[in-house]
């Protein structure tokens, strides 16, 4: 299962990466060729950017690419290296808990509950926010299977 979380989340950054190329280049396009700026990719290319950026940190933390700090931690036992690494991933989970699933999800709820909607693209900014909480759902499911199988 968590190759195919992998792929799919792999495939889904290269589109959202692809989209994003291609809004900004329109953009390009239409402000220095055409003269009169698209007034839609502004505001599409942050909002691709949130999510590439926040669905990316769900992905480097699924392939423990993450930044870290690993000075410390080399000083001890291989015994003590992995319950480190165990707490560690545990407050990431907790971390992702409480900020971004349940935070995020609070910040859909009332974005959507509100009907705020985007400027110039009128969608409705839940939509946006959603990110937040599936992000950190894979950060908990990545952690979890890293501590159930430390090999993998």
């Amino acid at each position: 299962m968590r190759k195919t979380i992998d792929k799919v989340l792999g495939g889904t950054l290269i589109i959202i990466m692809s989209v994003m190329v291609l809004n900004v280049l329109w953009q390009v396009f239409t402000r220095f060729v055409m003269g009169t700026p698209s007034s839609f990719t502004d505001e599409l290319a942050r909002y691709l950017m949130i999510w590439v950026g926040i669905l990316g940190a769900a992905y480097a933390a699924g392939k423990d690419m993450h930044v870290a700090i690993d000075v410390f931690p080399q000083r001890f036992s291989k015994e003590t290296q992995k319950k480190l690494s165990v707490t560690v991933k545990i407050i990431v989970m907790l971390f992702a808990l409480s900020a971004m699933v349940i935070g995020g999800s609070r910040l859909v709820y009332v974005t959507y509950v509100l009907e705020q909607l985007s400027p110039a693209l009128q969608i409705p900014l839940a939509y946006v926010y959603l990110v937040i909480p599936i992000s950190g759902l894979l950060v908990i499911y990545y952690k979890i299977m890293d501590i159930l199988n430390p090999t993998a």
